[in-house]
């Protein structure tokens, strides 16, 4: 075997434990954060919504981008708090800080999913 086929390999399969670990950390944070599980239930009642409301392919699209980026700052908040953690035990106001403007960054996401949300649903259900 070729030197060349065997680094293929090793990268082929280093790539697919990559998406596995990404996949687990998803998983663990499911189980473990509630804030994820809240966002994941809103993210149900959304889809929902769109499909009673039929809403175009555009609509869908927004708020494809809107969960997804919810979701994504919810995890790297969860990522950054653990993080922060696992560095210090003890109170640092940097340590609040970091963990407070990862918050504020999931909260902003949230609010525009929210605003988002009312341009498209709002004229449906009223």
């Amino acid at each position: 075997m070729s030197s060349d086929s065997k680094d293929k390999r090793i990268q082929k399969n280093s790539q697919l434990s990559s998406f596995g670990l990404a996949f687990f950390g998803i998983i663990s944070a499911v189980k473990k954060e509630r804030n994820l599980r809240i966002h994941l239930c809103f993210t149900a009642v959304v889809i929902i919504l769109g499909f009673i409301f039929n809403i175009s392919v555009q609509d869908w699209m927004f708020i494809s981008f809107a969960v997804g980026l919810v979701i994504c700052m919810e995890l790297m908040n969860t990522a950054l708090e653990r993080v922060v953690d696992l560095v210090t035990e003890e109170y640092h106001p940097l340590a609040k800080q970091a963990k407070d403007i990862a918050a504020g960054a999931v909260l902003f996401a949230a609010i525009i999913a929210l605003i988002l949300g009312i341009f498209i649903f709002g004229p449906e259900i009223l």
